[in-house]
């Protein structure tokens, strides 16, 4: 999982500080996701699916298929 997030924020050209500022974290808490330090709590998975335009099974490692699955309707 930790090199998923990592490729993303790389291949998008952004740096620890900038993600974890969409986080409302620092980027040092952002780094130890990044490293595998800490787990990575839900509602940050859940922000960096969003962010990164795939599922959260595919940051976790559970499929290959970066495409998220649809939004449920509200």
């Amino acid at each position: 999982m930790y090199p998923r997030i990592r490729n993303f924020r790389e291949d998008k050209d952004l740096t620890q500080t900038e993600i974890a500022k969409l986080l409302g974290m620092s980027q040092t808490g952002y780094s130890k996701y990044e490293t595998g330090e800490n787990d990575i709590p839900t509602p940050i998975l859940i922000a960096l699916a969003k962010i990164h335009n795939t599922s959260i099974d595919y940051l976790l490692g559970l499929t290959d298929v970066q495409e998220p699955y649809p939004r449920a309707k509200k």
